[in-house]
């Protein structure tokens, strides 16, 4: 009840202070989860978005789970390597569900059991896996062949995300940080799975911290942190914010 109340008195309160360098604008885009229709169209929102602001050192970045739940993830992950590739400046922030889907892709048949569990199935039907395949392999042999489904691109790219970005007052993380500790001392285990302790943080960070992992109804905006995860698999709705000197706004595909 206290968690709630203070969400809603906060929501709309501006973190105090926290600004982006001059000249430089960010964009962040929550939870992605397999839905690439959502993300196309957000990317469009992002571009007229950008371009109507004027000139600006303009910086996308993708907080992590692009993979699992939604029907495309393979197409998710493509169109984040085209972005890449087409001179956008764009970073990517490791989720739970790419760290999982690694450690399937690399072997491990007990991470393919808990990717399965967490929507992983969606992930695997779109690299190919048939529903006969799913349903008739073991798990050894299923990870054997989501390690052949993968393409070598596709791995070498999601081991290439970051764990923490930092612009200005702001870091970027894809579930939060361990409250009392150092952004450089953060393990990569809080920065992906973190929840209950730091969303129930009061006090403040080095940086308002910009996340996704945790879902809520709509964006949640708080002096400390920025919660930019709406359930785009579910709900229909992908959100992104945006920042530049101290101002802040969102954006969402509904």
């Amino acid at each position: 009840m206290l968690y709630s109340k203070l969400t809603r008195w906060a929501r709309n309160r501006k973190a105090p202070d926290a600004r982006i360098p001059d000249r430089q604008r960010v964009y962040a885009i929550g939870d992605i989860h397999g839905r690439l229709d959502l993300l196309e169209v957000l990317l469009a929102r992002i571009e007229e978005d950008d371009a109507a602001r004027g000139a600006a050192d303009t910086l996308i970045i993708l907080l992590g789970d692009l993979v699992d739940r939604g029907p495309d993830s393979a197409g998710v992950v493509e169109c984040a390597m085209r972005l890449r590739s087409r001179g956008r400046h764009v970073r990517f922030l490791k989720g739970n569900h790419e760290e999982v889907l690694l450690r399937a892709v690399h072997g491990d048949a007990k991470s393919t059991k808990f990717l399965i569990r967490i929507g992983g199935r969606a992930t695997l039907a779109s690299y190919g896996i048939t529903d006969d395949e799913y349903n008739t392999l073991e798990y050894e042999d299923l990870t054997a062949l989501l390690a052949a489904r993968v393409p070598a691109e596709h791995v070498a790219f999601l081991e290439s995300f970051e764990d923490l970005i930092e612009v200005g007052d702001y870091a970027f993380v894809h579930a939060g940080i361990r409250p009392g500790v150092d952004l450089e001392q953060q393990r990569p285990s809080d920065l992906r799975w973190i929840r209950d302790d730091f969303l129930n943080h009061q006090g403040m960070h080095a940086r308002v911290v910009v996340h996704g992992h945790s879902i809520t109804e709509e964006v949640e905006r708080l002096p400390n942190r920025i919660g930019i995860d709406t359930g785009a698999f579910a709900s229909g709705r992908l959100s992104a914010v945006g920042l530049e000197a101290d101002q802040c706004w969102f954006l969402s595909t509904d």
